[in-house]
């Protein structure tokens, strides 16, 4: 990668306002200027522009292009591309006519948090209600030039032309020129039908993709600004006992006085140093003596226990039918206790921000997924209005959550407010390992029922796990106060009911909640398709265990129960492209070294629905699995790009898969040692799986999520095929070599 200097762009920085602003376009490498002219006057104040009017989502410019203003971030999900079919689609102009700027609270629509798969689902119906809107003004624009009715007109890459006269034609340049639209959502404005659409629908290569795999592409991490200094944030090695935070009690600021231009910065009791030379930063947050006051003891000896005997906050989350008429008298029973773990978000290249509090505005660049979110945290931690704070985006390393991205913004403008220079904060490879806002651990009681036909008559699933905060530690450190679990409390964060049970028709079926205050264990925050994994691993194992116990071919099994004709639908594609044969579980196991086996796992998030097919060898000596292919079928509604989806569906079941055998966060009574690539190992190169990933389009459906829905599906088929393999139950993820020999030296082939 090169570093750029803010000023220049090879990819076209425009600026606007004083602000700097990412264009993707089709039409070239560099935006065009009348997109900057556009961008400018937005930039000038503060934002969110008014959602409800045309103008706060589109721009059409003399050239008769057009600049697309959207909330949602580029994540390296293909969003961009996929919002611009969206926008080209309602305004019948061609990909090639469109650009968009990257996210600006000065710029750009607020839109929430770019997260729970949300960038199409309810990302692209304002945008494309509010090109639909600008369709029809501009249309009304060009009946009146043309001296005809809007019904008699028709649109081709932005040329309004009369029907059957060609030559008869103006195009949307011609007609607005920049000016603004000036037109309020009405809602009433007409939507094009699926069966009309050209953009919608069609896998168009991905904006992104040429420049990252040339190795131009500009991350955050590439991004320099004239006279910026680089900071460092001091932390303890590790983070201890949520709500204790890290207060030092001492800071000996001599310690650090042989390196040149080195100087500690204090708010509160963050602890932060900067440094003229970047390496120079390094040292000193390296060198810098602080003593730290103790914590509390996290339990490592036991995590699971200890969630088991905190005092929780219970909640029953479906009670359908009666449990013990369900189980009584059941012919078949299956029951376990099922253990997950803390894991990590923990981008490739530690998060990154550049803040400069010189001018009327603090403007950020930075890593995010809610523009407006870190703006408002940012203004909290500095003690100012959010107006007096800019968040510009830039993209980073894959986050798949709430990653210290927030951390780092605030550490650098809390740097370029105490130095009154542009301050780049980047973390350090032990910051963002062991101070990330953590996926929760889990723990589940399930059982479910069978009748001797193969009915499942009863289904119930207890689950332990805390909630997380939605707050940076940094955050918490300044202003000297644990930011509390989601507003609502340990209730909040339950369990999830689509994925334990809701698949199947089950008469009587409980799900219960029992939220564990997460104060005393390690931070916690959404990471992608939050707990999933979880009910997958723990929910489907159980339905598997009952197939065996019928004797009946698990894909069988599953269509006898199936709840719904989409999740059918999912479970024949997936089993389909696996070339699925009918047989029981673990009736074909071998002595052999290396035993193979296979598996199938339904599983969603929120709205979607997803089944997985893996493939795996087990090699009994030495405890590894090596998932060999993996199968995934996703249904969510009309995939805009489905080679978006199909990128997505690819990246779930790898990260799964890496998640399901290699990732766990540990720690001592102190604090998190996980703390590099060697303590938290994860999937490389060389072990992923061939994936074969499958599009359920659904043309005439709303869009609904893409990229989290297939990874609880992923998880629950591996840990099938490994019964499928050896006969033995994985009861706890992930299935690493050493838990694996654990289980084949367990007795029982059916109960593991």
């Amino acid at each position: 990668m090169t570093a750029i200097d803010s000023d220049l762009s090879r990819r076209g920085l425009l600026k606007a306002g004083g602000a700097l602003l990412v264009g993707f376009s089709f039409a070239g490498a560099l935006p065009r200027a009348t997109s900057a002219a556009a961008a400018a006057a937005r930039g000038d104040a503060a934002g969110p522009p008014n959602p409800m009017q045309v103008d706060s989502w589109l721009a059409i410019h003399a050239d008769n292009t057009a600049t697309v203003y959207f909330g949602k971030c580029e994540l390296g999900q293909g969003n961009v591309t996929a919002l611009l079919q969206v926008a080209g689609e309602e305004l019948d102009m061609d990909m090639r006519q469109l650009s968009s700027v990257r996210l600006d609270t000065n710029i750009t629509p607020d839109q929430g948090a770019t997260s729970a798969s949300s960038s199409i689902h309810r990302g692209a119906p304002p945008l494309r209600a509010a090109c639909a809107e600008a369709r029809q003004a501009l249309l009304n624009l060009a009946s009146a030039k043309l001296g005809v009715q809007p019904g008699s007109l028709v649109v081709d890459k932005g040329v309004v032309s009369v029907e059957g006269q060609p030559a008869r034609s103006v195009t949307y340049g011609a007609l607005i020129a920049d000016k603004q639209f000036r037109v309020a959502l009405s809602g009433t404005a007409p939507l094009k039908p699926p069966s009309r659409y050209k953009l919608v629908g069609q896998s168009i290569p991905r904006l992104d993709i040429p420049d990252k795999a040339a190795g131009k592409y500009v991350r955050m991490q590439n991004v320099r600004v004239a006279g910026q200094i680089h900071g460092r944030v001091v932390l303890p090695r590790g983070q201890r006992a949520f709500g204790a935070r890290a207060v030092p009690v001492s800071v000996d600021e001599s310690s650090i006085a042989d390196i040149p231009t080195a100087r500690v910065i204090r708010k509160g009791d963050f602890v932060g140093v900067v440094a003229n030379r970047e390496w120079d930063a390094v040292k000193a947050a390296r060198q810098l003596k602080v003593e730290w006051r103790d914590t509390p003891r996290l339990p490592n000896t036991d995590l699971h226990a200890a969630m088991r005997a905190a005092k929780t906050t219970d909640t029953i989350i479906v009670d359908t039918g009666d449990i013990g008429t369900g189980f009584r008298g059941a012919a078949h029973v299956a029951s376990a206790t099922y253990r997950g773990p803390y894991q990590g978000h923990l981008p490739f290249s530690p998060n990154c921000a550049i803040a400069d509090a010189r001018g009327e505005q603090i403007v950020v660049q930075c890593a995010t997924q809610n523009v407006y979110g870190t703006r408002n945290e940012i203004a909290e931690v500095l003690g100012v209005a959010p107006e007096k704070v800019r968040v510009q985006y830039q993209e980073s390393s894959g986050t798949f959550g709430r990653s210290c991205y927030d951390d780092a913004a605030q550490a650098a403008a809390i740097m370029s407010v105490a130095t009154g220079q542009p301050v780049r904060v980047q973390f350090m490879r032990w910051d963002e390992h062991g101070w990330d806002n953590y996926g929760p651990a889990h723990l589940a009681d399930v059982r479910a029922a069978a009748s001797p036909d193969g009915t499942i008559v009863a289904y119930e699933y207890h689950g332990w796990q805390h909630g997380w905060t939605t707050k940076a530690s940094v955050h918490d450190i300044v202003l000297g106060k644990s930011a509390p679990e989601r507003p609502d409390g340990t209730t909040s964060i339950t369990v999830n009911p689509i994925n334990t049970g809701s698949m199947y028709r089950i008469a009587n079926r409980r799900v219960i909640n029992h939220a564990v205050p997460m104060e005393g264990l390690l931070r916690g925050a959404a990471l992608r398709s939050p707990l999933d994994l979880n009910y997958g691993f723990c929910s489907e194992q159980t339905i598997d265990e009952l197939a065996f116990a019928v004797k009946m071919d698990p894909l069988e099994f599953r269509r006898k129960n199936i709840g719904g004709q989409r999740w059918m639908d999912v479970l024949n594609a997936a089993a389909k492209a696996a070339a699925w044969t009918p047989r029981v579980a673990a009736s074909a196991l071998s002595n052999a070294r290396v035993a193979k086996g296979r598996g199938l796992g339904l599983a969603t998030h929120n709205f979607s629905y997803g089944a997985a097919v893996a493939e795996i060898e087990v090699d009994k000596d030495t405890g590894v699995i090596a998932v060999t292919r993996l199968y995934g079928a996703l249904d969510c509604g009309l995939a805009v790009n489905p080679g978006n989806v199909e990128n997505q569906i690819v990246g779930q079941m790898v990260q799964a898969t890496s998640r399901a055998l290699k990732e766990e966060i540990l720690f001592d009574e102190h604090g998190v040692t996980s703390l590099d690539w060697n303590s938290y190992p994860v999937l490389r190169f060389a072990e992923s799986p061939d994936v074969v990933p499958v599009v359920v389009q659904r043309l005439e459906e709303p869009s609904t999520g893409a990229g989290e829905e297939v990874m609880g599906a992923t998880v629950a088929a591996i840990a099938n095929a490994f019964f499928d393999a050896t006969g033995k139950r994985m009861r706890q993820y992930p299935m690493t070599p050493a838990r694996v020999k654990q289980a084949l030296a367990a007795r029982s082939a059916s109960n593991g």
